[in-house]
Parts: C-alpha cells; structure tokens; sequence
C-alpha cells in the first residue's frame, strides 16, 4: 500500500515496547502509524495528523488515558481503543463515557488487536432507509439525518461520535422494534465482533446524556427490561 493510501494510526502507550510492537503490526497492515508515550503528546498528535483511530492506554502518566480521550473527542470523532490492565468493570464503562468507541484488557495479541481494528474500520454503516428522498426521521423534538449523518434536537446540532450515531441510527431504523444487546451489536460492529454487552449500555448512556434524556424519562431511547432498548416517544 502506498503512503498516500494508508490510513493513519496513533498508538497511545507509555510501556514503550509495548507500543512499538502494536506500531509494527499495525504498519505491517498497512497503517501510517505515529507513537506517543504520555497523554499531553497523544492529543498533540491527534491534532495534528488526524488519525483515523487511536489506540490509548487508560495509565498513562501525566494527562491519563481518560482525560486524553476527553480532549481528543472535543475535536475529532476518529475511532478510539481503550487499553487498560484493569478489570475491574468501572473503568472499562469510565472509559467508554468520555468517547472511547471500545476496550481490551491487558495483556493481549497485537495480531488480536489489529483485526480488531480491521473489523472496526471495514464496520457496516447503519441506514435509516433505504429511499434517498427520505433522509430524515423524527422522534419529537429528535431529528436524524441519516445521509448527512447529523442529528438535531429542538433544532439545535447534537453532535455524536462515528459510533454513537451509528447506535441511535440503528435503532432508529425500525422505531418501536426492541433490540436486543447483541443485535445493537451485529448491526452497529458486524455479527463476528466479540465483545462484552455491556458496551451497548454505555453508548446508550452516553447518548442519552447528549440528547438531554434520562434513563428515568425515557424521551428517546426505552429500556426494555431483561431484552434490551427500543426508540419511540411517549409511552
């Protein structure tokens, strides 16, 4: 592949050889990859070389993972890699609230890693109809504009991650219909991605934050208790 086809990695991790072996793997796969070793030149980088995913270790010294990511969000929507070698399920969701499109736990495979994120970038495109007359559906003061890819509420641009409206984009296609965690899944990731449920709570945590709903009020997105959520209004 040549340089001006590649597409563009940063990877995140101050356990140096750690990130070099990531870099090679990623290089080996065709990516233009660029290393930082602390939060401070993470976010530098993602500025200035616009990668189209990043890798972020949550333990970073300096500006930690978290805080990196928060920063990264305010100006890109490349997709975003958590590492952390915490287990413990707080920190995964943590990391998942302030923008990060996924996590894998340490240790892992650098060839695990990078079909993972093969996987993600080659993800299917959720559509919220196939008629390109119909380019928006509305759900109260919600408005989604599926081929411009932006959502309004009350008028005003509400704006999301890559996965994040891919997640409300699914659901808004068949209003009404409950899906469940893993359906959310295979339609936002592909059938194949293996991940934990849990993911889906989170990005549907974050979007309720972003659009102004409650899991109490339920204006936009319904739980359906023991299956999974639902898009509609009222009740």
């Amino acid at each position: 592949m040549n340089a001006s086809a590649a597409r563009r990695a940063l990877v995140v991790d101050d356990e140096k050889p750690l990130a070099q072996v990531v870099a090679g793997y990623l290089e080996q796969d065709g990516f233009e990859v660029d290393i930082a070793h602390d939060g401070t030149s993470a976010v530098m980088l993602a500025r200035q070389r616009e990668p189209e995913i990043v890798i972020l270790d949550l333990g970073l010294p300096g500006i930690d993972g978290l805080e990196a990511c928060r920063q990264i969000r305010t100006f890109s929507d490349c997709y975003i890699i958590m590492l952390t070698a915490r287990v413990e399920e707080v920190d995964k969701l943590i990391g998942l609230s302030v923008g990060a499109d996924d996590y894998i736990t340490k240790p892992f495979s650098p060839r695990e890693l990078v079909a993972r994120v093969g996987v993600m970038l080659r993800r299917p495109r959720t559509s919220v109809t196939t008629d390109s007359t119909m380019r928006a559906v509305s759900f109260g003061a919600l408005s989604i504009d599926d081929a411009a890819r932006e959502v309004r509420r009350d008028g005003e641009l509400v704006e999301l991650t890559r996965t994040e409206f891919d997640v409300l984009a699914a659901l808004a296609a068949a209003p009404g219909q409950v899906f469940t965690r893993r359906a959310i899944i295979g339609e936002v990731w592909g059938d194949d991605w293996v991940t934990d449920e849990h993911l889906v709570d989170v990005h549907v945590l974050h979007l309720r934050q972003k659009l102004g709903d409650t899991a109490q009020e339920q204006k936009y997105i319904r739980t359906v208790r023991g299956v999974g959520y639902r898009m509609g209004t009222g009740q």
